[in-house]
């Protein structure tokens, strides 16, 4: 274990502290996060709009009545703009850790965004956007245009290559002017891409965006396999001490998210859902009580902790980790850098990915329906929320009940090792 510990400590923190660090990852990570509001709202109206309720009364209130409409223009109005809005905040945030002006380079990327974006027509040659690639869809090309955008701005501030009006003008007329050029070789760059694969029959910046870079990750998102390393490397970094959720969420948050969105519009359309990895998949089923589904532990702590001190953390760690905040026990028993604990904490959300998996894959238990359900919400509710079932919140207490089997042998270990300290210590006094 000491060996183990040791290459943690030496080999995996600093690569995971340096990822950690990316500029780019974390404009993605908190872009991503200031349009979760947002989400969060869709979410209940197609929560509401998708009860399993087939009564004639309610189906007649909901489709009859227009509540379905009016509920959709909600769920629309919300999903429908996480590409659009993730080419801003992404930008916004990647800017402001540049400390460049953020809402200048925001608005630079949306632009780019829309005129990467093809226009469609009707019949009377009317021309309107995509309402598809205003959403999930366009995620990808969001997340690209965002960093680019932000690159190039920086790269033309750092030349120099800006317009200074004297001090005495106001400073939003001042940032407007600074931003012209930098924004002038943003437009123009995007214009000259649009225009090339225009020409050549490639489509836009979606078609080879997607085709690069979207269906390569989306087809190891979609994996297994692809969520057990997911998952690892999450442990991994967090037993190093370091965020393994916002280094890994960076990465893979824009596939689960626009896998999620993609079991909504299914929902939508009355179609079977195509995906079982999701953001609520791993938010609900398997990172309970956080990463490492560290709520097993808090139960194990709160329910058999025969040391005064397990006793203590196991009152103290409950009530959050029910609500999946993980930290009073990442640092409290500690978790991180303890040996005793590395098994169990990469091990069992491991087991959690491929029980769930095969519960849902077999159809015991259904696809999550594309429902944004929040973090913070206590497993059962959280279960039945994300796949309209009561088989979800059964699902949610088999993989606690193993999580727990699984914490049960290290936990009892540590806490007779936490026993003999305090009568040695009573002995001592």
């Amino acid at each position: 274990m000491s060996k183990v510990q040791t290459f943690l400590e030496e080999r995996i923190a600093p690569f995971a502290g340096r990822i950690g660090q990316v500029k780019q990852l974390v404009a993605i990570r908190d872009g991503i996060s200031y349009i979760m509001p947002l989400i969060i709202i869709g979410s209940i109206a197609l929560i509401l709009n998708s009860l399993p309720i087939e009564a004639a009364w309610y189906q007649n209130f909901m489709n009859e009545g227009g509540w379905a409409e009016r509920l959709g223009l909600i769920v629309n109005g919300t999903f429908g703009l996480i590409g659009l809005l993730a080419a801003f905040t992404i930008a916004y945030s990647l800017a402001n850790q540049y400390s460049l002006d953020g809402m200048s380079v925001g608005i630079l990327s949306l632009s780019a965004y829309m005129l990467s974006t093809p226009n469609i027509f009707t019949a009377e040659n009317a021309a309107g956007i995509p309402l598809a690639l205003m959403g999930s869809k366009g995620l990808f090309v969001a997340i690209v245009i965002a960093i680019i955008s932000t690159e190039i701005f920086r790269f033309v501030i750092k030349k120099n290559l800006v317009i200074t009006l004297p001090d005495g003008v106001p400073p939003a007329v001042g940032r407007s002017f600074t931003a012209l050029i930098p924004g002038f070789f943003i437009i123009v760059f995007f214009a000259a891409i649009s225009w090339i694969l225009t020409a050549t029959g490639i489509g836009s910046l979606h078609d080879l965006v997607q085709t690069v870079l979207g269906k390569p990750l989306s087809m190891l998102g979609g994996t297994i396999f692809g969520a057990i390393i997911y998952d690892l490397l999450i442990s991994v970094f967090w037993l190093t001490g370091i965020h393994g959720g916002n280094i890994m969420g960076g990465i893979m948050n824009p596939i689960w998210m626009q896998k999620m969105d993609e079991n909504r519009l299914a929902l939508q359309a009355g179609q079977e859902l195509p995906n079982i990895f999701t953001q609520p998949f791993f938010d609900v089923f398997v990172h309970m009580g956080g990463a490492g589904t560290v709520f097993a532990l808090a139960v194990c702590l709160f329910l058999f902790s025969k040391s005064q001190q397990n006793k203590s953390i196991g009152r103290l760690s409950i009530t959050p980790a029910a609500f999946n905040i993980g930290e009073p026990l990442m640092f409290g028993v500690p978790v991180v850098l303890n040996p005793i604990m590395f098994i169990p904490f990469i091990l069992a959300p491991i087991a959690m990915v491929v029980l769930t998996y095969f519960a849902m894959v077999t159809g015991l238990v259904p696809k999550t329906n594309g429902v944004s359900v929040p973090w913070t919400m206590p497993p059962l509710i959280s279960g039945y929320l994300a796949t309209s079932s009561l088989r979800g919140s059964i699902m949610q207490l088999v993989n606690l009940a193993v999580s727990v089997l699984i914490y049960y042998p290290f936990f009892r270990a540590m806490d007779k090792q936490f026993i003999l300290e305090e009568k040695k210590g009573e002995g001592q006094a």
